[in-house]
């Protein structure tokens, strides 16, 4: 059942991924699409996030995997997911979105608990639920603890040492967007390395938060 709209000042944050999101302060559904319709139109990005942070709900737009999912964080985030097959349809989930909500999106489609989604969408997806700097710092130490090194010159983070590619695909989509998110600088990788290597500048940071992990 769809969410009452409840009159009066509501605030969302808009992002993409890079860290320089958005927060804005809306009186009525209409006032929250037009200023999400500028925010869309005005970057080039793979992953759009409209997050309305006291109800605990997302929506994630990725266009260029034609998927919509939204996300309804209680315990643990439930992501649902929508193929999309027309670029029309973008704008108006953000303003079913807007208007009730995680469940104003019911008569949009049928939606997913999988749809089959690809690892860098699971990934783009659950990176989309993270909209903290101390949970992305957490998150991304995670990762980093999972198969991560400093390089001998102390200088660099080493995400997925020794990997190939097509290893840990959702977790590479996901690192990435966390990256953006907080200004981390990522360098090439050196020659030698493996193509599935990720490799990250040292950051205050996460050094502490690294020790927890290694």
């Amino acid at each position: 059942m769809a969410r009452p709209y409840i009159p009066g000042p509501k605030q969302f944050v808009f992002a993409v991924g890079d860290g320089n999101d958005q927060r804005v302060s809306v009186g009525d559904p209409q006032e929250a699409y037009e200023a999400f319709s500028e925010f869309f139109r005005n970057r080039d990005s793979d992953t759009y996030t409209i997050a309305d942070e006291p109800a605990g709900q997302s929506l994630v737009l990725m266009p260029v995997q034609g998927v919509i999912a939204r996300i309804e964080v209680a315990d643990r985030p439930r992501p649902e997911y929508l193929q999309v097959d027309r670029a029309n349809r973008y704008l108006p989930s953000a303003m079913l979105f807007f208007e009730n909500g995680y469940a104003g999106l019911n008569r949009f489609g049928q939606w997913f608990s999988d749809l089959d989604a690809s690892p860098e969408t699971r990934g783009a997806t659950r990176a989309a639920t993270i909209t903290t700097e101390a949970a992305a710092v957490e998150e991304v130490a995670r990762i980093w603890g999972d198969s991560g090194i400093v390089d001998p010159s102390n200088q660099y983070y080493v995400f997925f040492d020794s990997h190939d590619v097509d290893d840990d695909r959702a977790e590479r989509a996901e690192l990435l967007m966390l990256i953006g998110f907080l200004g981390l600088e990522r360098v090439d990788a050196p020659a030698e390395a493996d193509d599935g290597e990720v490799w990250v500048r040292t950051d205050v940071r996460l050094d502490v938060e690294f020790e927890r992990w290694s």
